[in-house]
């Protein structure tokens, strides 16, 4: 048994202590004490003073204060035979050979389930009594253990402190990285008593027992099948009593004539559903309903977290990665990871070269459409974007955000290796590193120089041909 204090604030819980289970379903590791200053007697140690009631008895949790033990003698040892593990005290003894022996005397009022220890039943009750004395301070979520609690804060801080020997990916959960690692080794830990197979997950193998159960409750009396559960039967009457309409494209069962000729619009590329803001059009109805939260304002999605609204659950569950620090989406050839697929779609361009949008004036590409509709502003003129200051406009958001830098700060952040020269933004440094680095050829000598070296050279050539008898014309 080992000890863990925890102090908290927010939760005004003095000591809190991690209890090893013995049980894996249970696994429950925690027990609030008062807010006295208390202290427990480790039974797998040597007792220092022989005198403090171990917190392992058969009466309800206590804990003994401490008393003054400096100078006593170490009390004398109680070996596992089994184990070789010792205690200080026959009675921790007899506790621990209850792991070997598999008896549980205590068992729960409510549901029948067996424990080892006293504490152990103390802590499952609450989960029939619905305590949850740890809170979030985040979100506001409550727990029955300071385990849970500790676990659901690595959704707010994204940590994952359980990393894969083999495959290097990190879990915010023990539990996940236990499960994945099966997937390495191949492991079945869990067999049927019954037959041959064995199952990865204890929920697998329970599934599985249902075959052998002989108490099947739900018999079909058309097919003689059995069920065990009431929602598969009713799944199976309804496929005998529903005629199913099959799609001779792809197989796709349909319960109606309406069903399969709305699905088959999937196939023969239909759209009768239009938006009357933008005439976008839709195949599905649905597709339209929530297209039209796009020109209506609506986002009925909120995330718990930092209240951004979102137009779909689905974009919502995507946004929560961002909070989780979960990047389940991997670039394959250069093992970059995002959170959204929309993000992932648009970087693999990077490899692809495809550029999607392209400007009907000049044909020029753009991999992104953000950057499209900025160079279209090119054409057309606009500058949504002005400054608060001087009123001057740009086409794009960023490039206000740099403008505004001169008025506010002042502020030049990138600075020039070669001549010290400091610039606003890292576009207007890489334009004039070419002046230090870019070679261009001499057309008429054939010789390299650099941009600023070229001019002082094509100013000497004109002056040796007699086409410029002033060189500084040139660098006008």
């Amino acid at each position: 048994m080992a000890s863990l204090k925890e102090e908290s604030e927010e939760l005004r819980i003095t000591e809190v202590f991690t209890l090893k289970h013995e049980d894996p379903e249970e696994q429950t590791g925690l027990i609030v004490l008062s807010e006295e200053t208390r202290e427990v007697n480790e039974i797998e140690e040597k007792d220092q003073c022989g005198k403090q009631t171990d917190l392992m008895t058969d009466e309800p949790s206590s804990v003994a204060k401490n008393t003054s033990c400096e100078g006593a003698e170490k009390t004398k040892s109680f070996p596992c035979h089994q184990c070789g593990k010792h205690f200080s005290r026959k009675h921790g003894l007899n506790l621990h050979m209850r792991t070997h022996t598999g008896e549980k005397p205590y068992s729960c009022t409510v549901c029948g389930k067996q424990f080892s220890q006293n504490r152990y039943l103390e802590l499952h009750m609450i989960i029939h009594t619905g305590e949850k004395p740890f809170a979030c301070r985040h979100c506001g979520k409550r727990f029955s253990r300071m385990r849970c609690l500790k676990a659901h804060f690595r959704v707010h801080t994204g940590e994952k402190p359980y990393t894969c020997q083999q495959c290097g990916r990190s879990f915010a959960y023990k539990s996940t990285l236990n499960s994945h690692i099966i997937h390495h080794t191949g492991e079945k830990p869990f067999p049927c008593d019954q037959c041959e197979k064995s199952y990865v997950f204890k929920s697998q193998l329970n599934r599985h027992k249902r075959i052998h159960a002989e108490d099947n409750h739900f018999i079909c009396d058309q097919c003689g099948k059995s069920f065990k559960r009431k929602r598969y039967f009713d799944q199976h009457m309804k496929n005998h009593r529903e005629k199913f309409l099959i799609c001779d494209q792809c197989g796709r069962r349909c319960i109606s004539e309406s069903g399969l000729e709305s699905h088959m619009r999937v196939h023969t590329g239909e759209r009768p559903y239009s938006c009357t803001e933008c005439g976008k059009s839709f195949g599905q109805k649905p597709n339209l309903e929530v297209h039209m939260r796009v020109h209506s304002g609506e986002k009925p999605f909120p995330c718990q977290h930092c209240g951004k609204r979102f137009v779909t659950s689905y974009l919502l569950k995507s946004h929560m990665n961002v909070h989780t620090g979960k990047k389940p989406h991997t670039c394959r050839p250069c093992g970059k990871r995002f959170a959204q697929l929309s993000a992932l779609k648009v970087h693999m361009r990077v490899h692809t070269g495809e550029r999607p949008y392209t400007c009907a004036q000049c044909g020029k590409g753009f991999a992104q459409k953000h950057g499209f509709h900025v160079h279209m502003r090119t054409h057309t003129g606009e500058r949504p974007y002005k400054c608060t200051q001087c009123g001057k406009g740009f086409t794009s958001k960023e490039s206000q955000t740099i403008h505004m830098r001169t008025h506010y700060t002042g502020i030049k952040p990138f600075a020039c290796d070669e001549c010290g020269k400091r610039f606003v933004c890292k576009t207007y440094l890489n334009q004039h590193m070419k002046i230090h680095t870019e070679e261009i050829t001499c057309f008429q000598s054939e010789k390299r120089f650099t941009v600023r070296t070229r001019k002082l050279h094509m100013a000497k050539q004109a002056c040796k041909s007699g086409h410029n008898n002033n060189p500084q014309d040139l660098h006008k």
